[in-house]
């Protein structure tokens, strides 16, 4: 069975000097790698800006956002940069969880004609591949296909979507 991996929301203030992030207020969100999970942390502008180099290990993407208002429907808007380096960072990776992530942004990013579908083929273990590669590129990506069916992508893409917009 594949791992499932638990992300953290939001706790609504900064991990660092831990003041309150309000309504309006710009922050920025960062995902890292951290023991067999993902870990967001979120980080108030100045704390940021003071800490942001010692803020690399094991971080896989950081994005800005703002707090929104309590009522206010939630928008994901992620930019296609942070995908690209979130699907290249998780290139490699044997653990289950992190297999099917890949592929989800796969298909977020093959959606958004932004990655290009060359074929498949069976690795030795016997589990499908996909080529592909990123638009503007001739670099070769192999995408290990999970075998998920409907129900399992959709927990994943909302596991993803957590992870980027986080909730107050």
């Amino acid at each position: 069975m594949a791992k499932e991996y638990s992300v953290n929301k939001t706790a609504g203030q900064c991990c660092n000097c831990e003041k309150q992030l309000e309504v309006g207020v710009e922050f920025v969100a960062t995902l890292k790698e951290a023991s067999e999970e993902f870990l967001r942390e979120d980080f108030c502008l100045s704390c940021w800006e003071n800490h942001k180099d010692n803020c690399q290990p094991g971080m896989l993407g950081f994005w800005h956002s703002k707090v929104a208002q309590p009522q206010e429907k939630k928008k994901l808007f992620v930019d296609n940069e942070l995908l690209i380096n979130f699907f290249e960072r998780l290139d490699g990776s044997e653990e289950p969880a992190k297999i099917n992530f890949r592929f989800v942004l796969a298909l977020i990013l093959m959606r958004k004609k932004l990655l290009v579908y060359e074929g498949s083929s069976k690795m030795d273990d016997g589990r499908d591949t996909w080529t592909m590669h990123l638009k503007g590129s001739e670099e070769k990506h192999q995408v290990i296909d999970p075998k998920m069916d409907d129900e399992k992508i959709s927990q994943v893409s909302e596991q993803l979507s957590e992870i980027l917009e986080g909730e107050f």
